[in-house]
Parts: structure tokens; C-alpha cells; sequence
């Protein structure tokens, strides 16, 4: 409990003051150092001594040298001075970009297309940066993250809503779907087709219910039918596999036709055109962290040539 007490009592400056006397060798010296008057610098050292109940110094001649108290907190000042540079190098990286820690959340599709780009142009600029990545298909859940602060941004699709003060939600992309039909299908020839004439065929559905989904949903809707889902995939991969093996036809987001199958043709859809919205969440304070502004910029930017 002792030692808990003197923690509390122990003025950190004055403590620099006695080690700059120590060091110095005279209550003068030190002073010129510190820019101090000497009159200054022997009551500052006069209060630690109260603080501390024990001299830390003692007369030698012209000069003072330290007690075995002096030296011990002498000692202890040099490490609280060491520590104070640490941190402020420390800060100093982290303000610069050279060290840091980025948790990221993301849905699917976003991953290969402008995660994975945004992040490799990020680690060749801030390669000291640490990131923490996870996959949330949750757009809600995802907001929720970054609102707590477990995340400092998401990447988030369909409308989720007005976030929290601190949280700045971005529009990134309008990701519109497009047709995607085995390559013998006899709309393959086709340059560009209506979503009308899609409801008919069989469908492989590439996404859960939610807002993935929905603006399918309601595109199809607005063309007068709903679609008959025979086959039912959450993997952009897989339905494109099932697109080819010929059990249906597809209507995937563009973000989900990175990596495409050999064996689909993909179509434009039109009157109407379905598309989702694509937005990048981020907390307001994470801003101040160059890291994170280079991630943003490069999300936009991959957005951008996605959209174009």
C-alpha cells in the first residue's frame, strides 16, 4: 500500500528537476540547464523532498550529490523519460501511418473485387499497418460494428439506415446485376436482354433473402412476375456453376462476376435494370489515421473502375 501512495504523491517534473541535479552536480548547473533560476530549482526539489518524507540530496562542498533515495528516484525519472520518448515515437508512427491497427468488416462479393485490391494498394503504402478482416453478410450487424467501435470501417450493401453520431456512411458504388445464362442458352446471342423476358426460365438463386436480395426481388416485381428459384446457391461461385451445368439461368450482381465461370455468357438486363447500392461505413475518429483515409481513397477509386 506503501508503494501505491508514493505513486500519487511523486510529481513526475520535479523528479526530472532532481535528476538534472544529480546529473549536474550543483542546484546551478541544473538550473542554466533547465532554464530554471536556482532559487526555483532548490524549491522544487525542497517540496519532493516533503513529498518523498526522506533528503534526497546532501551538501559536498560547493556541490550536491544524492542520497540512496535521491538515486532511486533518479533512477526512476530516467525511465519515466525513456518511456515518454517511446510513446511519443510511437505516436508519431501511428500518426504517420507506419505502425496501426485497421479492423475492416466486409460482405462476399465485395471481397475480390474492392477489398482485395484496396487492401494490397493499403499494405504497399503502410506496410506496418495491422489488419484485422471478417467477413459479416449482415449489413446491420456490420453498422453495428463500426458503431461500437469493434470496427473501423464496414463495407456494407443495400440501406441500412442512419448510423449513429461519429459514423460516416459513404455511398461507393451502384452495383447493378446482369444475366447470367449457360453458353449454349438461346438468349446468349442476345447483346442485352429485358428482365421480362427472364420469367419464364428456371432461376439458380445466388443470394440469401435480405438485402441482397431485395433489389432483385423488386425489380422482378416492377417487371410483373416473380422469379421461379429452382436451384438455390448463397456462393456467386457455385450458381455460376449451376448456370453452367444448365439448370437455370442467373441474375448476379456484377461485384459476384469477378471470377467468372468458362462456360456462362453474362448480359446486360434492362427495363428495369436491378441494382443494389454498395456503401463503405466508417467511424469519424478513424479518419485521423492516415491508414485509414488511404483504404477509403482506394476503395473509391476501385469503385469507380468497377462502375465504369
Amino acid at each position: 500500500m506503501v508503494g501505491v501512495k508514493l505513486c500519487f504523491m511523486l510529481d513526475v517534473r520535479r523528479m526530472q528537476i532532481l535528476r538534472a541535479v544529480i546529473s549536474s552536480g550543483t542546484v546551478t548547473a541544473a538550473a542554466a540547464h533547465l532554464g530554471y533560476t536556482p532559487s526555483a530549482v532548490s524549491q522544487q526539489i525542497a517540496v519532493l523532498e516533503r513529498q518523498a518524507g526522506v533528503p534526497l540530496l546532501e551538501r559536498t562542498g560547493r556541490g550536491v550529490r544524492a542520497t540512496a533515495a535521491g538515486r532511486l528516484l533518479s533512477e526512476h525519472a530516467g525511465l519515466l523519460s525513456r518511456g515518454v520518448a517511446a510513446a511519443e515515437t510511437a505516436l508519431a508512427d501511428l500518426k504517420a501511418g507506419r505502425t496501426g491497427h485497421l479492423a475492416i468488416r466486409y460482405f462476399t462479393s465485395s471481397g475480390a473485387a474492392l477489398v482485395a485490391p484496396a487492401l494490397a494498394r493499403l499494405r504497399g503504402e503502410h506496410p506496418g499497418v495491422r489488419i484485422d478482416l471478417e467477413l459479416i453478410d449482415d449489413p446491420a450487424g456490420s453498422l453495428a460494428e463500426v458503431e461500437r467501435g469493434h470496427a473501423d470501417l464496414a463495407l456494407i450493401v443495400g440501406h441500412p439506415g442512419r448510423p449513429r453520431e461519429g459514423v460516416r456512411l459513404e455511398r461507393l458504388l451502384d452495383d447493378t446485376f446482369a444475366a447470367v445464362l449457360p453458353a449454349d442458352h438461346p438468349l446468349a446471342t442476345r447483346r442485352a436482354l429485358e428482365l421480362a423476358e427472364l420469367a419464364t426460365e428456371p432461376w439458380v438463386a445466388s443470394e440469401r433473402p435480405g438485402p441482397c436480395l431485395d433489389p432483385l426481388l423488386d425489380a422482378c416485381a416492377a417487371a410483373g412476375f416473380a422469379p421461379d428459384f429452382g436451384v438455390r446457391s448463397e456462393d456467386h461461385m457455385t450458381a455460376q456453376g449451376f448456370v453452367a451445368a444448365g439448370l437455370g439461368i442467373g441474375v448476379l450482381p456484377r461485384l459476384g462476376l469477378v471470377n467468372r465461370h468458362p462456360d456462362i455468357v453474362i448480359r446486360p438486363i434492362e427495363n428495369p435494370e436491378p441494382v443494389r447500392t454498395v456503401h463503405a461505413a466508417i467511424r469519424e475518429v478513424s479518419l485521423a489515421q492516415p491508414a485509414v483515409t488511404a483504404l477509403l481513397n482506394a476503395l473509391r477509386e476501385h469503385a469507380q473502375a468497377d462502375a465504369a
